[in-house]
């Protein structure tokens, strides 16, 4: 099946019908709920087009400030784990954090969850300093097209990504990459997605649409169309029956986990949790799941789940602050 040929010819339905048969029999019926834990909102790069930390670091004078309080970090993965959701990774701009900072904060959510975390923390040569607490390191390649890539990301040059993805591969990790839809991307740049994923073997790849921020060259530009973003995570799907999917979308286009879910993801992303959780959005995530003929992993709207659970003493502040975002509404 010549997928980037059905989506040039728009035959989304097509896609979609085949890559959710493959799915099922692949993966299984169900649906994951993730969570990417944020360490800081500094990066001392800064320069991608379409990125919120671009817009905050001309307003950064001290990066150390920028960072999240540890205890904040955790609290958040004991939440987490009490709703059932999983850690995405966790990630941080460049320079918020030391090696040796992150391996412990790594250290410390798999004592919480009982199970290692992925990271998502730029192009680093320090993997030989980690162990079982991660199972897997992200590339933020964000498009796979080369030429705009360098555009958009000029100092994340995709050819040290991709040495950062082989080099982990060697030492065991897991690999997975990130990419944005709507940033200039063209269906034949499918092409160079799955060159990836073929040669780097990635086990994981996460979709996300573009979210257009104030500040940045895409302030003004739309959403990526959901059949659009369905067709190409569909054609993933198709091409890659094995590779997990995560798909991402933001709480005005809840109407996108439908047909995300039908055309291959096995997981959803990009939800802000705490005001969201115990919502009519929530619980719109929950009806989605279920019309696409899921069962979902996690839960959105059980507030009972919120206080379940033991933790450090030192956390409770935090988790109290997060259960009472969850409940206030």
């Amino acid at each position: 099946m010549d997928v980037i040929k059905y989506l040039e010819d728009q035959r989304i339905l097509r896609l979609l019908e085949k890559a959710n048969k493959t799915t099922l029999r692949e993966h299984g019926d169900t649906i994951s709920l993730e969570r990417a834990i944020f360490l800081s909102w500094w990066c001392e790069r800064g320069d991608c087009a379409f990125c919120y930390m671009s817009t905050q670091k001309p307003l950064i004078k001290d990066p150390k400030k920028a960072r999240r309080n540890i205890n904040a970090i955790l609290a958040e993965a004991e939440i987490c784990k009490r709703i059932g959701w999983n850690i995405e990774f966790l990630s941080g701009g460049y320079g918020s954090y030391t090696t040796g900072e992150i391996k412990s904060i790594a250290k410390s959510i798999k004592d919480i969850t009982g199970s290692p975390t992925w990271l998502n923390i730029g192009i680093t040569k320090d993997l030989k300093e980690y162990g079982d607490e991660i199972e897997g390191i992200t590339g933020a390649i964000e498009t796979a097209n080369p030429q705009l890539q360098n555009r958009l990301c000029p100092s994340k040059p995709q050819k040290e990504i991709i040495e950062m993805l082989e080099l982990a591969g060697e030492l065991g990790f897991k690999k997975a990459i990130t990419i944005i839809l709507g940033v200039g991307e063209t269906v034949q740049d499918l092409e160079h997605l799955f060159k990836l994923i073929k040669n780097l073997k990635l086990d994981k790849i996460i979709f996300y649409s573009l979210n257009p921020h104030k500040g940045t060259i895409f302030e003004n530009s739309p959403q990526p169309p959901s059949l659009y973003y369905a067709g190409i995570v569909a054609a993933t799907r198709i091409k890659f029956p094995k590779i997990k999917i995560i798909t991402g979308t933001w709480i005005d286009n809840l109407a996108n986990i439908g047909p995300l879910i039908l055309s291959g993801a096995n997981g959803l992303t990009k939800f802000p949790l705490f005001k969201m959780f115990g919502t009519k959005h929530g619980k719109r995530v929950e009806e989605e799941v279920k019309w696409s003929g899921r069962k979902l992993k996690g839960t959105f709207t059980d507030t009972k789940r919120l206080i379940k659970g033991k933790s450090k003493e030192k956390l409770n502040p935090f988790i109290k602050r997060y259960i009472d975002m969850c409940l206030k509404k």
